[in-house]
């Protein structure tokens, strides 16, 4: 092919020469040898992350217990220090963000405290397309609550199995309906949904919303005081790179402050007051007042360092790059043909980038054997049963060179058949 092609493998390292946040991929460990695709599940570690722990393994190994006071930064406020530094990234006032938890404990706080029903209001609204903790823990919050999650929680249905029109999630939003739980992402297709549109529905229906925002936080702007979102959740360990199980992190609207939190701990008490070990609860004055046990200082320590890369890089230019990526990756699949006989790919992701994540949803009938060819090939993808594989090209490691050597992989491992030989038990990623 001519060079000046867009399918061509010149064309794929023109636009690497081309790209302003390039450099920013010698500040991750790339495994040897390896395409990653998967850091909408487990980011890669950063440099920046390895020397924060190890500062604050050195600063625990030369200080003790005086490190709460005089660390830097102390550890007795860090889950408020890395909720200002991440305040930017989700459009929020610092005293609305607290870096605390993890993204299931954190929404049974959330939706323990904002989901109060009453006899004509009782269900919450989510989608059949949810990620499967967000429903048990809906589930056991309507239990908790006293009601019948048979009755209690609607789950709007999908018309295609891979997203949900907001039109439908707006109509279930009856007058019964007491709190809507939204994904911001819907975790197998990559569908973003419109938070501003749905908070503003919800509150004009008199019901609270809040978003689970584990497929979004790291990947796009967010605005959450603007959209007058009541709450939100996400983890750190995907697009934010924090790490294996990491520190999560919440967002309460301003107008909520000084409710009183579900499940109060001492981590959460007021500050300044914390080592008088009274016994009645006197919460933060802000997002503070939901934490509940005492920050896991490693995790956050190496979402501190993370987060010093999407500081210098800037959340709007890791969208524009993760948009151009996922264009280019559908682009070379689709254009190539591999839509077509005798390939028998399918892109299940909106192609409209306002409706779009970070992820695009590669669909195939032997897509989970497909999944382990390509990991044969040291190429990282993500399976979700039943036929997705998810490619997730991240703006601040991944190259167009491996966009285009993995949509490579893709027609080649068709065309040599070598995933009929691949079993499919225990393939689940």
């Amino acid at each position: 092919m001519p060079d000046h092609d867009h399918l061509s493998e010149s064309h794929a390292c023109l636009l690497d020469a081309d790209d302003p946040l390039a450099g920013f991929r010698e500040r991750f460990y790339i495994p040897p040898g390896t395409i990653y695709l998967d850091g909408n599940s487990l980011g890669l570690l950063s440099y920046d992350a390895e020397s924060a722990v190890l500062r604050a393994l050195a600063s625990w190994k030369e200080q003790g217990i005086n490190g709460w006071l005089e660390a830097d930064p102390p550890w007795f406020t860090l889950g408020e220090e890395l909720g200002r530094r991440m305040a930017t990234l989700v459009g929020a006032t610092p005293e609305s963000v607290i870096v605390t938890g993890t993204t299931t404990v954190n929404l049974h706080q959330m939706v323990g405290t904002f989901y109060e029903p009453t006899e004509n209001r009782r269900k919450i609204v989510a989608t059949s397309l949810d990620f499967p903790s967000d429903v048990y823990a809906l589930q056991s919050q309507i239990r908790l609550h006293g009601g019948d999650s048979e009755r209690d929680l609607v789950l709007v249905p999908s018309r295609d199995g891979r997203t949900i029109p907001e039109d439908d999630i707006i109509a279930a939003m009856a007058d019964d309906v007491a709190l809507v739980l939204l994904p911001s992402v819907l975790y197998r297709s990559g569908q973003l949904v419109d938070m501003a549109r749905l908070t503003r529905a919800a509150h004009d229906r008199g019901a609270l919303i809040g978003f689970d925002c584990a497929h979004s936080v790291g990947a796009l702007p967010h605005a959450f005081d603007d959209w007058d979102v009541d709450f939100a959740v996400w983890c750190t360990y995907k697009y934010l790179n924090a790490g294996p199980g990491a520190v999560g992190a919440l967002y309460v609207n301003q107008r909520h402050f000084g409710r009183e939190p579900a499940l109060a701990g001492w981590w959460g008490y007021r500050k300044d007051r914390q080592f008088d070990m009274a016994h009645h609860w006197e919460g933060a004055a802000n997002a503070g007042a939901w934490q509940i046990s005492t920050i896991p200082l490693l995790s956050a320590a190496a979402l501190m360092g993370s987060l010093a890369i999407f500081e210098e890089a800037g959340i709007d230019a890791i969208r524009g790059k993760s948009l151009a990526q996922t264009d280019y990756l559908i682009s070379l699949i689709e254009a190539s043909g591999l839509c077509d006989e005798p390939y028998g790919y399918r892109i299940g992701t909106p192609r409209d980038h306002v409706m779009r994540g970070g992820h695009i949803a590669v669909e195939h009938d032997q897509a989970a054997r497909i999944a382990q060819a390509l990991k044969a090939r040291d190429i990282v993808p993500d399976f979700r049963p039943p036929d997705v594989i998810r490619l997730a090209p991240i703006a601040l490691s991944t190259t167009y060179h491996e966009i285009w050597r993995a949509v490579q992989a893709l027609r080649e491992i068709i065309e040599t058949g070598e995933y009929l030989s691949i079993g499919t038990a225990g393939m689940v990623t």
